[in-house]
């Protein structure tokens, strides 16, 4: 059984745009900046976000999703954590109560006392009541304080203070400041790599919050959780060449490191600047935004005859979402410029301006069940064969993962410790079949 004691919280909010990732990172900053040790969270599916709280706080982020990652898992990293840690941040997703599951239920299951971000902005004493729908919405869930954003002046700080109800306090109330922002685009906040002043941003963040009266440190919690058995070595002896760079990035820890504990060795490569794979027995590319660097990837010749060449040679090749559009014969980026791509799967990948496909799915194979997420806004015109779908939650079906020679490929992201299995028979271009398993609710 592992143990741990420290601070933690779940920082959440009533609803999406209300700035708690950005709270949390400089929350994480300040901490960090004062001499603590700081482990950070991410609840669901999100690879963006994660990025700038690493960053922040100087240590690797990991997601947590009740479902997605399982519940033993969930308690695990936790609890390591915490052995270590002076604090744990556990960033929310969307609102608290959105989704199944919750950020709320997240939080109950790992008994952390949620921390809700509330903006301000336009708002006197229903301050009050909107913290109070909170902390009454939920019996088992714990809130002891909020925080306020965006407020308008000191006057209006204490306005919101004096409306806390009986029972509830304002742990402090954050100025609208230029610190406190990050620009995003469409599939979120822009990626930690490319905001130059990302350091000295969230410095001036934390002192913001210090300011606000935000350096005291959350309740002290104890977690504890069994040790998760270690991973079957299926992938001895296995070389992976890993795409990783500002087109291809969306990459899970969790995953790299399941990788490694199968044997895996991993070699990085970038598709965008690099002229040659590394020695590698198969391939992942990842999820990212080709469709930002469409031109570069079609202007690196020599990448993309070493791809195909791979490909030709029968050795594996794992697409995933950004991977897979990289790997059609022709990209149409969100200008309508057509740029050619690997031409390993038949099609275009075109931008579609909004959003084409959300939400929490599975791969169900003969060899397990593995789960993920799809997130995109682009459409797939093919006219290959699906070796079959995913499906949604509610067990409709969904993405569709194509085969064609070595190459698998989906807009799946795939969560690779929750089927080990199913994963290294990807790696190892071993047969895979579909099933129509309709899985289970969360």
């Amino acid at each position: 059984m592992i143990r741990g004691e420290c601070h933690a919280a779940l920082i959440t909010a009533p609803g999406s745009g209300q700035g708690k990732s950005m709270v949390t990172a400089a929350l994480a900053r300040l901490h960090r900046n004062a001499g603590r040790k700081v482990r950070v969270f991410k609840h669901g599916p999100d690879y963006l976000d994660p990025m700038v709280q690493e960053v922040a706080s100087g240590q690797p982020v990991y997601q947590l999703h009740p479902w997605m990652t399982g519940e033993a898992e969930c308690r695990w990293r936790l609890a390591e954590a915490a052995r270590e840690a002076d604090l744990i941040l556990v960033e929310g997703s969307m609102g608290l109560f959105d989704g199944a599951p919750s950020s709320a239920d997240l939080a109950i299951l790992a008994g952390l006392p949620a921390l809700p971000v509330i903006d301000a902005w336009g708002m006197a004493q229903t301050f009050g009541a909107v913290a109070q729908g909170l902390a009454n919405y939920h019996p088992e869930l714990t809130i002891h304080e909020v925080i306020a954003n965006r407020i308008g002046s000191p006057g209006h700080g204490k306005l919101l203070a004096d409306s806390m109800p009986e029972g509830l306090t304002l742990l402090g109330a954050i100025p609208r400041h230029a610190a406190m922002a990050i620009p995003d685009r469409h599939l979120g906040l822009v990626q930690a790599s490319e905001l130059a002043e990302l350091d000295r941003q969230l410095d001036a963040a934390a002192e913001v919050l210090k300011e606000a009266g935000l350096d005291r440190l959350p309740a002290r919690v104890t977690l504890e959780a069994a040790a998760p058995e270690p991973p079957p070595r299926l992938l001895e002896g296995v070389r992976i060449g890993v795409a990783r760079d500002d087109a291809i990035a969306f990459l899970y820890r969790a995953n790299l490191d399941l990788l490694e504990a199968m044997g895996a060795e991993l070699a990085f490569f970038s598709p965008l600047a690099d002229d040659s794979l590394p020695a590698c027995d198969a391939l992942w590319l990842p999820g990212g935004y080709p469709e930002l660097h469409a031109a570069r990837l079609a202007a690196n010749v020599p990448m993309r005859t070493a791809i195909r060449a791979h490909h030709a040679a029968g050795r594996p090749i794992l697409a995933e979402c950004g991977g897979l559009m990289a790997c059609v014969e022709t990209l149409v980026d969100g200008d309508g410029q057509a740029h050619e791509m690997l031409g390993l799967l038949p099609g275009t990948a075109r931008m579609a301006g909004k959003l084409t496909a959300l939400g929490l799915q599975f791969l169900a194979t003969d060899r397990g069940e593995l789960r993920g997420h799809t997130y995109h806004h682009s459409r797939l015109e093919t006219a290959a064969e699906p070796l079959g779908r995913t499906r949604k939650l509610a067990g409709s079906e969904a993405e569709a993962v194509y085969r064609e020679g070595s190459l698998t490929a989906s807009y799946f992201h795939g969560y690779f410790p929750s089927a080990p299995e199913v994963v290294a028979a990807l790696f190892r271009g071993e047969p895979l079949t579909p099933t129509a398993k309709t899985g289970e609710s969360p």
